[in-house]
């Protein structure tokens, strides 16, 4: 079962296409859950992608509770990457099947998610130079981690 990065209303399609780039060299799976920034049709969207579209799972949700719903009661654990969880993301034990989930580019993820799921929110370290790393670094150094402690299953 493949690691799940999830976009939670994303603003910014050159990320998001970034993102879906390393969920295609990963076989990762991408959940976008609306409301997008932008149009899927988006040119920039698509030129940050490449021609990697094919090659990505995707998956569309109307909300967060639609998405956890369609996961049903088996799936991974949901980790939530914010500045300012307590845990570091290289701490946590990835299983197959889990979720690295990611807020806007501007808000983060809302307040309801993470202080229901607390527990699961890690973070990167970084200096007090910036307020955040790019949501497409983020996306990337948590997946490679999840798939370093995984093996990197199927990848060569």
């Amino acid at each position: 079962m493949p690691l799940h990065i999830v976009l939670h209303e994303p603003l910014i399609p050159a990320n998001t296409g970034n993102i879906a780039r390393s969920c295609a060299a990963t076989g990762a799976h991408l959940h976008l859950i609306h409301p997008l920034g932008f149009s899927t049709d988006d040119r920039y969207l698509k030129r940050a992608g490449l021609d990697y579209w094919h090659a990505v799972n995707i998956h569309y949700h109307d909300s967060f509770e639609a998405f956890a719903e369609s996961q049903g009661p088996d799936a991974g654990t949901f980790y939530f990457v914010e500045t300012w969880g307590e845990t570091l993301y290289s701490d946590v034990s990835f299983r197959d099947g889990d979720y690295i989930i990611l807020g806007k580019e501007t808000t983060g993820l809302p307040p309801e998610l993470t202080d229901r799921y607390r527990e699961q929110t890690i973070r990167i370290p970084m200096s007090e130079a910036t307020r955040s790393v790019n949501l497409s670094n983020c996306a990337a150094i948590v997946l490679f981690e999840g798939l370093r402690q995984l093996g990197f299953p199927g990848l060569k």
